[in-house]
């Protein structure tokens, strides 16, 4: 099969899936997210182990999970905030587990890795809890319309690239990508917002607009940032769990980037 028709079968299976697990309840919400930064913490560390890295895999996965944990029974109004505090000796630990690895050359460095990938994979999808609980009551409409448009701006910027593609947006990192890729990933992503703003009442017209344009702009600069760490250990994918699309880090990298300045604009300008 082509990648296109990869691509197609496997987002007509995964994607009534994450919508079902997102919109059902809070709890099925909390439970694919967190799995979802399980499995994406996971390649990270696991694509930092083919460069001769060696950083706390299990560990660092295991903060991250507390990290989105925490988060969701904190919003949800379970626990109070100062749970919080529990990640402090748990990041803590880090450092001692490292000083009983006689056999690491470069602790230090193995330690910054296992810190990154709690802080560029974890962190984000607590971020996603957060947007979800933004009005401290639950709601499907805001994560769900961020992922839409995410969505629709790889889409656009893949159809609009593989036909009209020729000037090259940032060749050093990813000769494949255009800025007339980038241009039909930013019309899709703003005709999807503007069928948001007639459905999805959780944010205003130009609370959407302002979400899409912040995805094509910062989802495009996380796709840029995964393929610099893909091209430094050479390869292509970052796994081929999702058939046409590579791993987890590869579906779900535009968003990485583009949830902190999400909330960040929704808490200032809600």
């Amino acid at each position: 099969m082509s990648n296109l028709q990869q691509r197609v079968i496997a987002a007509v299976i995964a994607v009534p899936f994450l919508i079902f697990c997102i919109v059902y309840s809070d709890w099925t919400f909390y439970g694919l997210f967190a799995l979802i930064a399980i499995l994406a913490q996971l390649e990270f560390y696991k694509l930092l182990g083919l460069n001769g890295n060696e950083p706390l895999t299990y560990y660092g996965t295991f903060c991250g999970f507390v990290l989105v944990t925490i988060t969701y029974l904190i919003e949800k109004g379970v626990v109070p905030e100062a749970n919080y505090y529990i990640l402090s000796p748990l990041m803590a630990i880090i450092f001692f587990i490292k000083l009983y690895k006689a056999k690491d050359d470069k602790p230090f460095r193995n330690i910054a890795y296992t810190f990154l990938g709690v802080i560029y994979v974890a962190l984000p999808f607590a971020l996603v809890i957060i947007l979800a609980f933004l009005t401290y009551n639950f709601s499907w409409q805001r994560p769900l319309g961020c992922l839409f448009l995410l969505w629709a701006s790889d889409t656009g910027a893949y159809f609009a690239g593989t036909k009209f593609g020729k000037t090259k947006l940032f060749e050093r990192v990813s000769p494949k990508k255009s800025w007339e890729g980038s241009v039909g990933g930013f019309i899709a992503s703003m005709i999807v917002a503007f069928i948001l703003s007639k459905y999805f009442l959780d944010l205003k017209a130009w609370q959407w607009f302002g979400c899409g344009a912040i995805i094509v702009v910062a989802g495009t600069y996380g796709d840029l940032v995964e393929s610099l760490f893909k091209r430094s250990i050479k390869i292509k994918d970052s796994a081929s769990t999702i058939p046409g699309h590579g791993g987890f880090l590869d579906r779900f990298d535009g968003l990485l980037l583009s949830i902190p300045f999400i909330i960040t604009f929704l808490k200032l300008f809600n």
